[in-house]
């Protein structure tokens, strides 16, 4: 997965996410809407509409006083132990 910063300021950041798809932007987007001080998350993936766009791009805004690269580390965080409580109940189901 490749990360490129389109847009950074205090209260919010743009951010391209390389070789990702609907399934985890979704996932990343929900964890973001849950996380305190996030006002607004949502993500685009719409290369031929979008002037040759071909990466989902990454929309947060904040609060004041969250920096949303923080929120995005803390919401990418949650996926994670989502995913690793998901992969635990998987194994003793088995």
């Amino acid at each position: 997965m490749e990360l490129r910063v389109i847009h950074r300021d205090e209260d919010s950041l743009s951010i391209e996410v390389g070789g990702e798809n609907h399934t985890f932007m979704n996932t990343l987007k929900t964890a973001l809407l849950e996380t305190e001080g996030v006002t607004a998350a949502t993500y685009d993936m719409n290369p031929e509409q979008s002037g040759g766009q071909t990466e989902p791009v990454l929309t947060i805004s904040t609060t004041d006083d969250v920096d949303p690269l923080e929120a995005l580390a803390e919401a990418s965080r949650q996926v994670s132990e989502h995913g690793n409580a998901f992969i635990e109940a998987f194994e003793a189901a088995k």
